[in-house]
């Protein structure tokens, strides 16, 4: 099936013709061909949006709250048909792609009220009969470039608060996972007014960096990769534009002695291993008290002996494959590198043999790490967990902090006190106690150092997609003293 791009309500070829395959990484079979669409196609999308945002940006936030609260129920309605979409595009389990469309209508019904609630503000006056208002205000037209692991849940984490704000989008998503946006928009196709949404698919460099560059678009919002979002963010400076980066990390989770192992093993088994581990905030580092790292690590490696790989759409399936093929080959590359650095493997490693078909990877615990090997100092994304034993505390805080990352850490303790200090020491976005991958949509969600720049979620997403303004009042018509003249 061959689809199209959409721009002002309408679906359209890319100007140039040309298309690209998406498969499907449980086949490994085409399942249909998307626009590859460039510059010209970018224009015409800009030009909509810009058209829209006239209409759209001066509209009250209570009207806007209409329109979300409008896509929340239309997604829940097609979840089904959503979740199947996601699941065949890059391998998730039904199962957690339902919860995916659960969380973007939770997204869009959340930002539809608060927008409501936070127009503006009143400040204190600095002289008598005089007023000092903040008015908050859309920046106009928003890039939104999407990445394929989380595709609807991760486009909601944008387009909620950008529309609630009163901006128009333009929206890209990753070559890999196309489709499950596209139709997502033809669902709700009858809801938004034309040109507030726009969709186009292509390449990055093709039509990713088109929009960055776009003199037009005044602020980019990305997931990814360090390496890209450094790239976003040089293009998107020749024209001073906001950019916001949610990119890569290297979470760590510290295992304490007083830790309940098992607790601790089934809690780093979800956190490395889910959507097999294509989540930027897997757990990639495990840090363990040498008192007890031998009986955690026994414990780990037969947890992920335990997780179900298999077909998608299965109930039963805890893990499909690989998104794609270049993952895949990506994972086999930092694993075998891994051990020719001196890593011992303990499960997994390898594409599991029942499979003969499907980018499978099964999940994989090393030992015997130093912190200078890859595995340890680069994201893998991939359901491969390394484990490192520390005697004290400090030692973990250090090595928690000791790469370029800081996006999320997790620490299991019984003791609040180490929990906290724990806390406040590492230089993170997020930290969780005792459960990893914890998510607030009311509490901020990003990174410190190289994992991004801005927030999502709470109001700190919506103050991303909005320009403060000043508006000073002076109601006493009078003379003032300090105007040329009155010496």
């Amino acid at each position: 099936m061959i689809y199209k791009n959409y721009i002002n309500n309408e679906w359209l070829d890319a100007d140039s013709g040309k298309t690209f395959e998406v498969f499907n990484p449980y086949t490994e079979e085409v399942i249909a061909e998307v626009p590859a669409s460039g510059k010209s196609d970018i224009n015409k999308a800009v030009e909509a949006a810009q058209k829209a945002f006239r209409d759209w940006g001066p509209m009250t936030a209570g009207d806007r709250r209409d329109f979300l609260q409008a896509l929340a129920q239309k997604s829940l309605e097609h979840i089904d048909l959503l979740a199947k979409t996601i699941s065949s595009e890059m391998g998730k389990p039904l199962k957690d792609a339902i919860t995916e469309l659960e969380d973007l209508s939770e997204y869009l019904l959340y930002y539809s009220e608060l927008a409501r609630d936070q127009v503006g503000r009143i400040v204190s006056p600095v002289e008598k009969k005089s007023m000092s208002l903040v008015r908050y205000e859309p920046y106009g037209v928003v890039g939104c470039i999407i990445p394929w692991n989380y595709p609807l849940s991760l486009m909601g984490w944008k387009l909620a608060p950008a529309l609630a704000a009163g901006n128009t989008i333009i929206m890209k998503p990753s070559e890999v996972t196309s489709l499950s946006i596209l139709r997502w928009v033809d669902i709700i196709s009858d809801i938004m007014p034309p040109g507030v949404l726009n969709v186009i698919t292509g390449y990055g460099v093709e039509a990713g960096e088109e929009i960055v560059k776009h003199p037009s678009i005044p602020i980019i919002t990305f997931t990814g990769s360090v390496q890209t979002g450094k790239r976003i963010a040089r293009l998107a400076a020749d024209n001073l534009k906001k950019v916001s980066l949610e990119l890569g990390g290297k979470d760590p989770v510290i295992i304490c002695d007083d830790a309940d192992v098992e607790i601790a093993a089934k809690g780093t088994s979800w956190g490395g291993f889910v959507n097999s581990g294509q989540v930027c905030t897997s757990i990639e580092r495990v840090y363990v008290y040498n008192s007890i790292v031998d009986q955690f690590t026994d414990a780990l490696v037969a947890e992920a002996k335990k997780v179900r790989l298999g077909d998608p759409m299965d109930k039963n399936t805890d893990l499909g494959p690989m998104a794609s093929e270049a993952q895949l080959n990506n994972t086999l590359k930092k694993v075998n590198f891994a051990k020719e650095q001196g890593a011992r493997l303990l499960t997994g490693g390898s594409r599991p043999e029942e499979f003969a078909r499907g980018y499978f990877f099964s999940p994989t615990v090393f030992d015997r790490i130093t912190p200078d090997m890859e595995i340890v100092t680069e994201e893998s994304f991939s359901p491969v967990i390394p484990i490192q034993k520390i005697d004290s505390l400090d030692e973990a805080i250090s090595m928690a902090n000791s790469t370029k990352y800081g996006l999320g850490c997790t620490i299991f303790t019984k003791d609040i006190e180490r929990a906290l200090t724990a806390a406040d020491k590492i230089k993170s976005g997020t930290v969780c106690i005792n459960n990893p991958l914890m998510e607030n949509i009311a509490a901020p969600f990003g990174g410190m150092k190289q994992s991004g720049i801005g927030r999502e979620h709470g109001i700190e997403a919506l103050e991303e997609f909005r320009e403060a303004k000043h508006i000073y009042i002076d109601y006493d018509h009078s003379n003032k003293s300090w105007w040329f003249g009155n010496e």
